[in-house]
C-alpha cells in the first residue's frame, strides 16, 4: 500500500519535471529571442525555474528518495518544436506566444498538484510556495503576449 510520503514524492517529482521543462523552456527562448530585453527576462526566468526546482529536489531527497532530474519527453518535444518555428521564420511575438503557452501548461499542474487533499501539509506548503513563482511568470509572460498583440 502506498503511503502519504510515497504520494507526495510523486507528485513532487511530477513537477520537478514541469518545472524543468519550464527552466529548459526559458533557456531555449532566450536563445531565440532576437530582443536583448527579451533575452535578459527569459534568462531571468529560467534562473528562477531551476531555483523552484532545487527546492522541490531538496524536499524529495529529505524523503528519502532521489529527485527527477530531467524533464518529459513532452517538454523535449515542444523546445524542438519552438526551435523548428523559429529557424524557419520565427518572431519574437511567436516565441513569446510559445513561452506563454508553456505558463499556462505549468500553472494547470501546479493548481492540480494543489487541490489534491491527500498531500502532507509541509509538500502543499512548499508547492504553495513554488506556485506562486510560477504565477508570477505565468502573468508576467501573459501580459507580455497581450502587450505585443496590441502593438501589432
Amino acid at each position: 500500500m502506498a503511503t502519504s510520503t510515497d504520494h507526495d514524492i510523486t507528485i513532487l517529482n511530477g513537477l520537478i519535471e514541469t518545472t524543468l521543462d519550464s527552466a529548459h523552456g526559458y533557456d531555449e527562448a532566450a536563445k531565440d529571442a532576437r530582443n536583448p530585453q527579451f533575452k535578459t527576462l527569459f534568462g531571468k526566468r529560467a534562473i528562477e525555474r531551476k531555483q523552484v526546482t532545487a527546492e522541490l529536489q531538496g524536499e524529495v531527497r529529505r524523503l528519502g528518495v532521489t529527485p527527477e532530474q530531467d524533464g518529459t519527453i513532452l517538454g523535449k518535444a515542444h523546445r524542438v518544436f519552438l526551435n523548428l518555428k523559429t529557424a524557419v521564420g520565427g518572431s519574437d511575438q511567436g516565441v513569446v506566444n510559445e513561452v506563454e503557452a508553456g505558463e499556462d501548461h505549468i500553472k494547470a499542474k501546479y493548481e492540480k498538484a494543489l487541490a489534491d487533499t491527500d498531500l502532507s501539509a509541509p509538500v502543499r506548503d512548499l508547492i504553495l510556495r513554488a506556485y506562486r513563482s510560477v504565477k508570477s511568470g505565468h502573468d508576467e509572460m501573459r501580459a507580455l503576449k497581450h502587450a505585443l498583440e496590441r502593438a501589432s
